[in-house]
């Protein structure tokens, strides 16, 4: 298998831990875009603490640059973002818009994009300026990410003893499709081998916004409420209830049948997992950080999209909308100035 081009952008936690893994794999050459930790991470590299891959200090990637516009001197495979997706703030299209203009969209055919970000509806805006280049139908990979990482200083990052990934073919506007034609199959394959080459476990799923709903859900449960408590998720459990005392709230009758099953099956995923429930697990819901740290947070790609899908579909759901307004405030207030950064 062919050494390929790899750009990924954002080198945060979770863009440190995939860039290590691409790059042990042998199989891409990782040209990474830090952005806002270009200066510390060019000068000393990043110390990388992981209980999976192990100690690295001062590790770099195959190629490090401060923007995408200084990465299109050259053609990838893969262009791989693992930056937050905060639409009001700024679009992927914006952040990308080096490779969806000329010269780079005239000298080279469009790439594979890969998004390992949270949320819904997140490849949208991306899917319809590649489409405006007339080079054919876009391909994009959407992504559901686990993994317990943290960037502690800007070039320091710790990760716990997992990460997995779901990935799969994003199709614009088309719901009914169940299975992989062959060559969606050949672009999984190739990506997912990298990954799995370099360490991480994949799985290849046939519809991904299914997966992507269910990862939502998890991040409502416990970003929202770890951010709005300023506790870890850990905080959220709590011994079985005693005889004849109940935790069951209220719920809708046109929410019951099918919602609830799938909570329940996150919420037994995450205690098989033993993810949370173990004090010893200090890894912080990423939302969490981003608040006090007064950065911005993905507020409308998990919750906001969540209560514009029920208000189409005209399914109540009045907690959800709760989270969604106190969530906004503190955006507001960070996108305000008033929530000043500490990293």
């Amino acid at each position: 298998m062919p050494t390929k081009d790899v750009l990924l952008v954002g080198l945060g936690a979770v863009g440190t831990i995939y860039a290590y893994i691409l790059q042990s794999s042998k199989l891409a050459r990782v040209t990474a875009v830090a952005r806002s930790n270009y200066d510390v991470v060019n000068t000393k590299g990043i110390n990388i603490r992981s209980k999976k891959y192990g100690t690295h200090e001062s590790w770099k990637p195959y190629r490090l640059v401060s923007s995408v516009a200084e990465a299109v001197d050259r053609p990838y495979s893969y262009v791989i973002l693992t930056t937050k997706a905060i639409p009001e703030v700024i679009k992927t299209s914006q952040v990308l818009e080096p490779l969806l203009s000329s010269p780079y969209s005239e000298r080279h055919p469009q790439p594979t994009y890969v998004l390992l970000q949270n949320g819904l509806g997140v490849e949208r805006d991306l899917y319809h300026s590649v489409k405006a280049l007339n080079q054919g139908e876009p391909k994009i990979i959407s992504t559901v990410v686990w993994i317990g990482t943290n960037l502690v200083e800007k070039n320091v990052v710790d990760h716990n003893h997992f990460d997995r990934v779901n990935i799969g073919m994003y199709r614009h506007g088309d719901h009914l499709t169940t299975t992989n034609s062959p060559e969606e199959d050949a672009i999984l394959t190739d990506l997912g081998t990298m990954l799995t080459t370099g360490g991480s476990e994949v799985t290849i799923a046939t519809e991904i916004q299914r997966k992507k709903f269910a990862k939502t859900f998890w991040n409502i449960a416990f970003s929202s409420f770890s951010t709005l408590t300023g506790s870890s998720p850990t905080a959220m459990f709590r011994p079985p209830p005693k005889e004849g005392q109940s935790y069951s709230p209220y719920v809708a009758p046109q929410t019951a049948p099918n919602t609830i099953p799938v909570l329940r099956a996150i919420l037994q995923e995450m205690i098989a997992l033993e993810l949370h429930r173990d004090p010893a697990h200090t890894a912080l819901p990423s939302m969490l950080l981003d608040a006090q740290n007064g950065l911005p947070i993905e507020v409308e790609v998990i919750l906001g999209e969540v209560v514009r899908m029920a208000n189409e579909l005209r399914v109540d759901v009045p907690r959800i909308e709760t989270l969604y307004a106190l969530l906004a405030i503190i955006q507001n207030q960070t996108l305000g100035g008033f929530r000043q950064p500490k990293l």
